[in-house]
């Protein structure tokens, strides 16, 4: 598996959603309220694709480690 690659791909994910979090906190029309309804699942998905990678890390870790017993 290729960790760089997986990481690589997560970044430009992460740049999408900081790109729509601008945009929510650039658009006056919305209260406060309304921004934190909009911007609170694009942090939480920020979050499960953190914690995907960190998984991702340990299993490989874990498995480097298993091949070298």
């Amino acid at each position: 598996m290729d960790i760089l690659s997986i990481e690589k791909k997560l970044q430009e994910i992460y740049g999408d959603l900081e790109k729509e979090v601008m945009e929510i906190l650039m658009d006056e029309s919305l209260d406060k309220k309304q921004t934190n309804l909009r911007i609170k699942p694009l942090k939480s998905t920020k979050q499960i694709l953190v914690n995907a990678l960190e998984s991702i890390k340990m299993v490989e870790r874990l498995a480097k480690e298993e091949l070298e017993k």
